[in-house]
């Protein structure tokens, strides 16, 4: 079996290769697929130096899975073209709301994989992929009812650029220089910025408006979620500030106890000073990691946590490959 990742000189892209460097996922030949631009440079793999390919002449029956990490323009020309020959495994936003498109977190819905139509498989936006991952075994318990979420989004979600001129406004800052954003709205260092991607009629961004469907096709339609998504200046990983409504009476230990056995999670949650994960922390890590459970005592069957994990690994790479992974255990993408 071979594969092949298209964007992979871009940050989602680099990340998936080092994720399969780690992990032992069987395939014989990667390819590597890019922009003409890219094309013809050269990238590491596993002490072997792979030329990247043009795009546009790529030949897709080449590879039994094809990982996209190119942005939704790239997924939307080229993921049907290449879902011809090979399972697509989409990390844009594109297909992720397609009825006929699996949204997929496998620790949360793997057994949607086996109602494939279109060969293409929907990777979570990346704060939707943290949150779900908690909210699973807190709702097969107790049923969650309302989740009210709190976003502080880093600034490698919206790529290099981004993470460049976080570091370039920085020293700006400290030089008392005057800051002309260029991809924010507004300055992002030292400050904070509740506005990530467009808005809607109604005052939403769609990227609050991504997390409350996408938690609602992953995980129950019947959830009602309501987010506000904030830009920090942070390079690496999401932090989420989560209040949830259950339909049903619990303990803080039943819940400490049900995300403790939760695969990919882990809970940092110790009472005292520094008891608790930061994004420092979960940059490079492959667990999400939960802190600050707490109950709201301002209402019935209600509970708070702090969720934080790395935005390019759960959110992206990681949850691409652990799809790949589940296709192949499982047997779907065939022989």
């Amino acid at each position: 079996m071979n594969i092949a990742i298209v964007g992979a000189t871009g940050n989602v892209g680099r990340k998936v290769l080092e994720v399969l460097e780690r992990k032992n996922l069987p395939f014989s030949e990667i390819y590597l697929v890019a922009s003409p631009r890219s094309a013809g440079s050269k990238i590491n793999f596993k002490g072997k130096d792979i030329v990247v390919e043009n795009l546009e002449t790529f030949d897709f029956s080449k590879a039994k899975i094809t990982f996209f990490a190119a942005g939704g323009k790239i997924s939307e020309t080229y993921a049907p073209k290449a879902a011809e020959h090979s399972f697509v495994i989409d990390n844009s936003s594109y297909f992720r709301m397609d009825p006929d498109v699996p949204l997929i977190v496998p620790q949360v819905n793997a057994d949607d994989l086996k109602n494939i139509k279109k060969n293409i498989i929907a990777n979570p936006n990346c704060s939707t992929a943290q949150l779900v991952l908690p909210l699973k075994p807190i709702h097969d318990l107790f049923k969650i009812k309302r989740i009210v979420v709190a976003t502080y989004q880093s600034v490698s979600g919206g790529g290099k650029g981004p993470m460049d001129e976080l570091v370039e406004q920085t020293k700006l800052s400290l030089e008392n220089k005057e800051i002309n954003s260029k991809n924010f709205t507004k300055q992002i260092s030292f400050n904070l910025i509740p506005h990530i991607d467009v808005f809607s009629d109604d005052g939403y961004t769609k990227e609050e408006l991504k997390m409350t469907n996408e938690t609602k096709k992953i995980l129950d339609p019947n959830i009602e979620l309501s987010a506000t998504c904030v830009r920090v200046p942070v390079l690496v990983s999401h932090s989420e500030a989560v209040n949830l409504e259950l339909e049903k009476d619990f303990t803080i230990d039943q819940i400490r106890e049900c995300l403790e056995n939760m695969e990919g999670c882990k809970v940092i949650d110790e009472r005292k000073d520094g008891g608790y994960s930061t994004p420092l922390e979960a940059a490079g890590k492959d667990e999400t990691f939960i802190s600050r459970i707490r109950e709201d005592k301002t209402k019935k069957n209600c509970l708070n946590m702090w969720v934080v994990s790395d935005n390019l690994l759960r959110g992206a790479a990681l949850n691409a490959v652990e799809i790949a992974e589940t296709l192949i255990k499982n047997n779907f993408y065939g022989k």
